[in-house]
């Protein structure tokens, strides 16, 4: 089979174990995903998700934000992990929105990856997620399994990103980058994986990862 084909087959399963896509961070509007999207690097959507309702019942949106001291937004954070850098980030980028954009999150990548704490993945979960831009967004865990399912060389996520635009359908990708992950944990986790039991890499997926994993289980 060409990759191509490989790559409709994928979709096709995709659909079919995940037809409904909820975003996994709690938010009501572009600014509060902003936010949240901000404090899930290296913490789960779960922790996010536990923290968010105190802080927003505090703050959500940048006027009310801005008005916070950082010391008092990192108490409430600090579950997350990284709270000095994220506070920080959280209270610079909301006195930018309002000094540069009256308020507003605004619906352009390159403005986005300027703000404090913004990253590439951010700005495109919230280019996707928010404004309905078709984006790509690529975590660690879209990462591998595009290198498990030999649909990218795993080189860095920025090829990665590319590959799966090359690959996949414009039109596709706010839905599929959010398919992947589910996937990647209900069938396809980093560790403990059994290659010969989901339904994907069972049948697209690199040797290595069966050779790794009969090691495994003669030891």
């Amino acid at each position: 089979m060409t990759k191509s084909e490989i790559a409709i087959d994928i979709q096709e399963t995709l659909d079919r174990l995940f037809p409904e896509t909820p975003v996994p961070l709690d938010h009501k509007d572009p600014y509060t995903l902003l936010i949240a999207v901000l404090l899930s690097a290296q913490c789960t959507d779960e922790r996010v998700n536990q923290v968010t309702p105190d802080l927003f019942e505090q703050a959500d949106n940048p006027f009310d934000m801005a008005k916070l001291d950082v010391d008092f937004i990192k108490s409430i954070i600090r579950p997350c992990g990284l709270s000095p850098r994220k506070s920080k980030a959280i209270y610079d980028l909301s006195h930018i929105l309002i000094d540069k954009y009256d308020g507003e999150v605004p619906q352009d990548m390159a403005l986005l990856e300027e703000l404090p704490g913004v990253g590439h993945k951010t700005a495109s979960v919230v280019m996707s997620q928010a404004f309905g831009v078709p984006a790509f967004p690529v975590d660690t865990h879209i990462h591998r399994l595009a290198y498990r399912w030999k649909l990218s060389n795993g080189k860095n996520v920025d090829q990665t990103e590319k590959d799966l635009k090359r690959i996949f359908p414009r039109d596709t990708w706010n839905k599929l980058h959010l398919q992947i992950i589910f996937f990647g944990r209900a069938f396809c986790p980093a560790r403990g994986h059994n290659p010969y039991e989901c339904p994907i890499c069972s049948k697209y997926g690199r040797k290595t990862m069966f050779h790794e994993f009969d090691k495994k289980k003669k030891k």
